[in-house]
C-alpha cells in the first residue's frame, strides 16, 4: 500500500531512515535527553514489552534515561529483516528481528512522520519460538 503520490523509491528511502533508528531507545545517534526522547515519541505513545506488559510513554523515557546514565550498551542490537508498510498518510509500520545472544525477537514499530521529525506512535516486542 503506498501513500498517494508515494513511490517504491520514496518507500525505499523511508525504511532506510527508520531502520536506523531501530532498536528505538537504543541507538544513542538520535538523542539522550529527556527532551530529544519526548521530541522521537508520540505523546500517545505506548509498547507492549516481551512480557506482555504494556508500558506508557513516560515508563519507556524514565527506563531509557536511566540506562543512558550507566553508559553505552555493550553490544551492538543486530536488527535484520526489514520490512515497511504505508498503514495512511504519513503513518508506516517497520518490522523486524532482534537478534540478541540469549533470545531472537521480533518488533514492530509504528512512525508518523511530522514536521518536526519521526514520532514513535506505537511498539510491541515479541519472542520468537
Amino acid at each position: 500500500m503506498h501513500s498517494a503520490g508515494m513511490s517504491d523509491m520514496d518507500l525505499d528511502h523511508i525504511l532506510r531512515e527508520l531502520a536506523a533508528r531501530e532498536p528505538i531507545f537504543h541507538r544513542r545517534e538520535f538523542g539522550t535527553s529527556r527532551a530529544d526522547l519526548e521530541r522521537m515519541t508520540d505523546s500517545n505513545f505506548w509498547q507492549i514489552g516481551a512480557s506482555g506488559k504494556v508500558y506508557q510513554r513516560g515508563y519507556a523515557i524514565e527506563t531509557s534515561l536511566a540506562r543512558y546514565e550507566k553508559g553505552p550498551e555493550p553490544h551492538d542490537w543486530p536488527c535484520r529483516d526489514f520490512t515497511i508498510t504505508v498503514l495512511a498518510d504519513r503513518l508506516f509500520l517497520l518490522s523486524y528481528i532482534l537478534e540478541e545472544p540469549q533470545r531472537v525477537t521480533r518488533h514492530s514499530t509504528i512512525w508518523r512522520q511530522a514536521a518536526d521529525g519521526w514520532k514513535i506512535v506505537f511498539h510491541q516486542g515479541t519472542p520468537m519460538a
